[in-house]
Formats: C-alpha cells, sequence, structure tokens
C-alpha cells in the first residue's frame, strides 16, 4: 500500500498569500486545509517589509492549520521577482568502471559538473533541473542509471536568485518557526499544475500573470528550457484604471474583475458602469468602453513583453502547443481571445489537473495555480539541488544561510 504524507505549499505572491496543506498518496493529492490572506510588504514578488510580510504568511498560515486541523512546520515555498535569472549548461563525464554501467554517482558526479559554473556574488543557485541524458551520442534520455556507456553528458537548466531576495523570504517563514523543505521557482510550480505532459513534450509557453509579476515558461520535451520573471502585472491595470476613471484603487480592482475586459470591439457604446469616486462618498457613470479602453492597451504591453522575451530567447517557433494563461489577471475577460487573435497561437486558461481532491471547489481558480504546483513539485519533483545543499540564503553569520552560502562559497573554489 502507498503511505500517506503531508505536503504543504506556501505561495507568497505580491497581491495575496496562499498556503495550501494536502495529504498526498502517490499522484493523489487531498487538499484538506487552505488559508488565504492579503499580501502586505511585497512589491513585484520581492519582500520589501519584513514585518507585514511576516504578519500575512502568519494569517494564512493559521487559516490552513485550524481548517486542516494540524500544525504547519515543513513547507514548499514559492519565489518569483525581477531578479529571477536562468540559463541553459552542459556537462561531460567519462565511465571508467570495467563494466561501464552507469550509477546513480555518476549521474549525481555529471550534475555536479554542470552546475560548477562562476555565478555573480550577489545571485544564488535556485535550481538546477536536467532536461536531458546523452549516453555515448545518443539524446533524449531521462534516466540513464543502469545503461552501459563510456561517455554521459547533461543538459541542465539553471535558475538563480538574488541573495537577499531568497535570504529576506526564508527570514519572514522561518521567524514563524516553519521550516522550508525547499524554495520552488513559481512558474515551475504553476507549470506542474497547469499543464500537460502533451503541452510540455510539443512545446508549450505558460505566462503566470499575478499581480506584481508575469512569470514566463517555455517547455519543450517535456522539460523546461527557459524561465523569465517580467514586473509587470495586473497591479499596474488596477493603477491604470485608478489614474484613468478617477477612483479609488480598491473600487479600481472591483471594477476590473466585474467589468474589465481587454476586447474593446466586444462592449456596446451604450453600457455603462456605476463606479465610486476617490471621495467615496458618491457614484458616478463611467462607460464600460472607456473602462476596456484603459485595460486593452495594457494588456497588450504585459503579453507583448512576455512574447518578446520568448523570442529574444529563440523559443518563438518552437511553441506549436502555443500558450496557457493561469494567475489572477489570467480571469480578465477577453484575455483568451486577445491572445489569439494577436499571436496566431492556440490559447488556453490553465485547469486544474486531474489527481486533485478534497477541497477543489475552493481551489480550482487559476489564482491558485501556483500553490497546487507547489504540491504537486513536492511529490514529483526531479530536482538535483538537495535542500541540504542550498536550503536558501538564509543568514550569512549562520543558520540555514550561513551554512548554504558556506557550501556554496566552498563549491565555487572548487
Amino acid at each position: 500500500m502507498r503511505r500517506e504524507r503531508l505536503v504543504v505549499g506556501l505561495d507568497v505572491g505580491t497581491t495575496k498569500v496562499c498556503c495550501l496543506v494536502a495529504n498526498a498518496t502517490g499522484e493523489l493529492i487531498e487538499i484538506i486545509g487552505m488559508g488565504k490572506s492579503p499580501s502586505r510588504g511585497l512589491e513585484k514578488g520581492v519582500v520589501v517589509d519584513i514585518g507585514r510580510t511576516i504578519q500575512s504568511i502568519r494569517k494564512s498560515v493559521d487559516e490552513a492549520q485550524n481548517m486542516a486541523d494540524m500544525r504547519v512546520d515543513n513547507v514548499y515555498v514559492g519565489i518569483a521577482g525581477k531578479h529571477i535569472r536562468s540559463l541553459n549548461n552542459t556537462a561531460t563525464v567519462s565511465i571508467t568502471k570495467p563494466d561501464r554501467i552507469i550509477t546513480q554517482e555518476d549521474v549525481r558526479r555529471v550534475v555536479e559538473a554542470a552546475r560548477t559554473m562562476t555565478f555573480p556574488p550577489d545571485m544564488e543557485l535556485i535550481h538546477v533541473i536536467p532536461r536531458q541524458y546523452v549516453v555515448d551520442g545518443q539524446e533524449g534520455i531521462t534516466d540513464p542509471v543502469g545503461m552501459t556507456g563510456t561517455r554521459l553528458e547533461v543538459d541542465v537548466h539553471l535558475v538563480l536568485g538574488s541573495v537577499t531576495a531568497v535570504h529576506n523570504l526564508v527570514r519572514c517563514v522561518e521567524t514563524l518557526g516553519i521550516r522550508i523543505a525547499q524554495i520552488v521557482l513559481e512558474p515551475l510550480a504553476s507549470s506542474m499544475a497547469v499543464l500537460s505532459s502533451a503541452e510540455k513534450e510539443l512545446g508549450v509557453v505558460l505566462l503566470d500573470m499575478g499581480g506584481g509579476t508575469t512569470d514566463i515558461s517555455v517547455f519543450r520535451g517535456g522539460d523546461i528550457w527557459f524561465s523569465k520573471v517580467i514586473p509587470i502585472a495586473g497591479e499596474h491595470i488596477t493603477n491604470d484604471i485608478t489614474v484613468g476613471l478617477q477612483t479609488p484603487t480598491e473600487e479600481a480592482e472591483r471594477i476590473k474583475k466585474e467589468y474589465g475586459t481587454c476586447m474593446v470591439e466586444s462592449v456596446a457604446d451604450d453600457e455603462r458602469v456605476d463606479i465610486a469616486t476617490i471621495g467615496g462618498d458618491s457614484t458616478k457613470p463611467v462607460h464600460r468602453k472607456k473602462l476596456a479602453k484603459i485595460i486593452e492597451p495594457r494588456v497588450e504591453e504585459i503579453l507583448d513583453l512576455a512574447m518578446q522575451e520568448v523570442e529574444d530567447a529563440g523559443y518563438r517557433d518552437l511553441i506549436p502547443a502555443g500558450m496557457v494563461l493561469t494567475g489572477g489577471t489570467a480571469l480578465l475577460d477577453g484575455m483568451v481571445e486577445f491572445a489569439e487573435r494577436r499571436y496566431g497561437l492556440p490559447v488556453r486558461r490553465g485547469r486544474i489537473p486531474q489527481g486533485i481532491h478534497g477541497l477543489r471547489d475552493i481551489v480550482e481558480s487559476p489564482i491558485y495555480a501556483t500553490g497546487i504546483g507547489l504540491l504537486r513539485y513536492a511529490v514529483e519533483a526531479r530536482d538535483f539541488v538537495p535542500r541540504s545543499k542550498r536550503a536558501a540564503s538564509a543568514h550569512r553569520s549562520g543558520g540555514l544561510f550561513g551554512k548554504l552560502m558556506s557550501w556554496f562559497r566552498n563549491f565555487l573554489r572548487g
């Protein structure tokens, strides 16, 4: 019988903090607790106020604990922000044993070699993700252990983050007495929640459109090939509405969700919306088409910036499965149709995958894709950076951060 184990995902975003608690049996995940709170203290995915961020995390964790009737002491935490960088690298080792059978130790050696690079001193290694192995010239191998060969190569995707950004996130979580099992790139987590294996194999781009950032990831051959985070997303649309219609931010967010669309042509000329004024003591009528004219150019800008990153990386013509949209901004009316028309690609909103049970009615929205992806990551990940080695760059003087930085400096020295 498969043993049940508890997994917890913590999505610390710019607009919300979400904690999901689940029981995992094999690949089946049953969500038993959820907590959500407004995110205070983050800008564009990066902690700027530790005290307020801790309060937001505490509230979401407490709600999840109460619902699940258990204590959260170990979490998988998502990370994003404009500080994220990624690159690809390769390495090769020789198999010198008489029987030439590749072992797990050989795989470890080649992956270690692939991450032997000199990084800027202010950047931290978050992920080392093998994309494929090559044995004596034979490509496309996902697990070479047990195969026979004399030369083993690996192609890896490396994800880096700011030491300061990682340090502050870790500090916020560990201050609450919660251990971080692993820090996970949010677009990678989201991909595990909403992309099918067929899409990943064929070639697809995932845009996770949150409040402060839009996370981009490209998959081909079943693995991630490119990742990038741009600091523009739903909050910018809200700000444009606030200025354009002279209404409070809270009201701008409300009417964006209830009446907003990025398809101006779909709105009738006589449609009107009543919105609150800056003073908040009265309302005024506004043409819904005017609202759409504010939203559409900003959506166009966000999507164009994301697709320009994909094109600059050389993957624009390598995504026949098209585009998948997730995150809260993906719920904006007309988003799928707008993207399809603009880029000539198949486009869909991300859907919660099979195998997710329990509080599915609560978490089936794309806004929970990262949280659910963190749970899937905990169950399915093939990441070759052990938590004991990477942990997070947390405290320069000691603790989790100090241990990692000591290891990292020794690693770079060879």
